[in-house]
């Protein structure tokens, strides 16, 4: 096959609106397409990533491809892309149902497998063009004991019930730590558990725990729908990829009132901002109720923040893990969450950890700067004197 055009032609056929063809006929297709986009640019990419040890790879157009290494950019020594060549370069690697959400709404999120590893991709638009985002993926979910968490985040994984919240920004590591809990679930519990993923991230085998792994896109069409359907499956343990929508959180707020061990996800920094962007995701007229839920299911909140090292290349975690005291069910009830700080210093024996208390260790360690932890405080009076102490 010669020509951008005749490939162009290939991409235009699985966008376009009509009906995708037969199974055999879909194969060929992509057969065809991945043979003529063969010319080794994508596995290119991906190799140095995993050369660098880069956490993204980053396609944009009118920019070289780059990488995220320890959370800096650095391109690499290509030629400026173009939207067809990003599109070219990753859509015969997408499953048909991601290369059909990206025909639909010019967005879906996926995994693929080259070079012997697995990949997450986001293939998206910005400006009218293609780009796309892609990070490797390890092997084996990490062990939970090396993520630098607080030691009271492996309790999480012995709850018998609640829900449990690993909150952070984007890119702070919520889906390691989900999968690390699944992992120390899974090596010391025998226990049924079911994620439900989008796309699934880290592949764990069958240890002490039978696990099942649902993926939103092709095993199930979205996260509620697979929620309800686990429910009827008799879980021991619910991970939730994310909380996306009221009805995925009404489900898994229900789980974790009537018996089981959920874990989620929110795009939020602390607990008091998960609590409230849980409650304010649904009608005013029914967040004093899922406030009332929440008081009762919510067993823990994990909020992290990935900040760079001072002390050599990488980067460190710092964390704050909110335990649900009796007090701070009261708090929620009330929707007084600017007293959930002061309920966490008072469960520091339980194993709760301040964000500012994690700071603090991480500039008496010299693992960061003392004006990063400054930025990054929500009560930097009580950071300077932790940092005093």
């Amino acid at each position: 096959m010669d020509d951008a055009e005749d490939i162009n032609r290939l991409i235009r056929q699985l966008n376009s609106p009509g009906e995708a063809g037969a199974p055999e006929e879909e194969a060929e297709t992509r057969e065809t397409l991945v043979e003529a986009a063969g010319d080794g640019r994508l596995d290119r990419w991906i190799a140095r990533a995993l050369e660098r040890n880069g956490s993204d790879l980053l396609l944009v157009a009118d920019a070289a491809p780059s990488l995220r290494v320890d959370g800096e950019i650095e391109f690499l020594d290509e030629e400026p892309l173009e939207g067809p060549d990003i599109e070219r370069a990753v859509l015969p690697f997408l499953p048909r149902a991601a290369r059909e959400t990206y025909r639909r709404v010019w967005a879906a999120d996926s995994a693929f497998r080259r070079l012997g590893r697995r990949f997450r991709v986001n293939l998206h638009r910005e400006r009218g063009r293609a780009a796309a985002a892609i990070r490797p993926l390890p092997s084996e979910a990490p062990r939970l004991s090396t993520l630098g968490l607080p030691d009271g985040a492996m309790s999480l994984a012995q709850l018998p019930r609640g829900l449990v919240i690993v909150a952070g920004p984007t890119g702070s590591g919520k889906s390691t730590t989900l999968a690390a809990l699944v992992d120390e679930i899974n090596r010391t519990a025998a226990r049924h558990v079911i994620t439900i993923e989008d796309p699934i991230e880290y592949e764990h085998r069958h240890r002490k725990s039978v696990v099942e792994q649902v993926e939103v896109g092709i095993d199930t069409p979205d996260f509620a729908s697979a929620l309800r359907s686990a429910m009827r499956q008799a879980p021991d343990v619910l991970v939730v990829g994310e909380m996306r929508d009221p009805e995925t959180m009404s489900i898994a707020l229900s789980a974790a009132e009537t018996g089981h061990l959920v874990f989620s996800t929110l795009h939020t920094s602390d607990a008091a901002g998960a609590i409230a962007r849980m409650a304010d995701s649904f009608p005013p007229e029914r967040q004093n109720t899922v406030r009332q839920e929440i008081a009762m299911a919510l067993a823990a909140v994990l909020s992290q923040h990935l900040l760079p090292r001072l002390d050599g290349p990488g980067r460190v975690v710092a964390a704050e893990l909110f335990l649900a005291s009796t007090g701070a069910r009261q708090h929620i009830r009330k929707n007084a969450l600017q007293h959930l700080h002061q309920e966490i210093t008072m469960s520091r024996k339980q194993g709760a950890v301040s964000l500012e208390q994690s700071l603090a260790e991480l500039v008496r360690g010299g693992a960061i700067a003392a004006e990063e932890a400054r930025i990054r405080a929500f009560h930097v009076d009580e950071l300077e004197s932790l940092m005093r102490g």
